[in-house]
């Protein structure tokens, strides 16, 4: 029998991607699933695609950067399937915006909001509720930008940096505490999702983008992202199973986290001449 039988997880951002190949594969694995993402079409199709699985499920239309509606979500989902024992910090947002000297410090703190508040409330509101459970396990997803620092991504590096320094530090504690809850930091590369089409774009069109990985061609990053949603999700679902600290998601980010470690000083050579690559007319 699956661990996740009769178990239930909270997923958001579950209206796409790698969000809502989770709350699929889950609820296959016998989990009843509370999704949540702020695009109301993405979450009804998500809903649905649950519902055809048969486990119960709970949707609702959430806004992460906002405080007390995570705080009220979070009792509601107790409230509708008796109580939470997985939950995944899914939800997050590309910025598309130039150099730290061109990004509006407003487009900063919008990202900030979704990226590393959400998951900061997310933890925040679950944690307690997870200690009623037999078994508990968070799941923060970081980026393999959260590993290395990216030219003109300081803004989305700011939060994953913040998201994996949170998961890491919480990790620890939860062991010192003897806690039966844990958690997991999840750093995927390139993956096939819809985040750099969605990047939020900067009024800025001549200093923006011109060696951004999330930059003004999508097409080129999903080029390079080799990795699905789908084999994200398993992968995120096994390092569950495993009890992993932390998840590198791809050849990518396996690969320049070894040569962020190995060579701490030089690692941005490696990755300047992959931004080229990617911004290459």
């Amino acid at each position: 029998m699956s661990m996740f039988q009769d178990k239930v997880a909270v997923i958001t951002g579950a209206g796409s991607g790698i969000g809502q190949q989770l709350a699929l594969q889950l609820a296959q694995r016998g989990a009843h699933v509370a999704i949540s993402d702020i695009n109301k079409d993405g979450l009804s199709n998500s809903e649905s695609l649950l519902k055809e699985i048969g486990n119960p499920v709970y949707a609702t239309c959430l806004d992460v950067a906002d405080k007390d509606a995570i705080f009220q979500y979070a009792e509601a989902v107790v409230g509708e399937l008796g109580g939470v024992n997985l939950v995944i910090n899914n939800a997050g947002v590309g910025l598309a915006t130039g150099t730290l000297q061109t990004t509006e410090i407003d487009d900063f703190e919008w990202l900030m909001s979704i990226n590393f508040s959400g998951v900061l409330y997310g933890t925040k509101a679950f944690l307690p509720l997870l200690e009623n459970e037999d078994w508990g396990h968070i799941v923060n997803i970081s980026s393999l930008f959260g590993l290395i620092g990216v030219p003109e991504q300081a803004a989305y590096n700011a939060s994953k940096f913040a998201v994996r320094g949170l998961t890491e530090a919480l990790r620890q504690e939860l062991e010192l505490e003897g806690s039966h809850i844990s958690c997991t930091s999840v750093h995927p590369g390139g993956v096939k999702t819809n985040i750099a089409r969605n990047a939020r774009q900067s009024n800025d069109e001549v200093n923006s983008n011109k060696h951004s990985i999330l930059g003004k061609d999508p097409e080129k990053f999903e080029q390079l992202a080799r990795t699905t949603a789908e084999s994200a999700a398993r992968q995120i679902i096994r390092a569950v199973e495993k009890d992993k600290r932390r998840l590198l998601i791809g050849a990518d980010a396996k690969l320049l986290d070894l040569v962020q470690r190995m060579a701490p000083n030089h690692y941005h050579r490696v990755f300047q001449a992959l931004a080229r690559l990617v911004t290459r007319d």
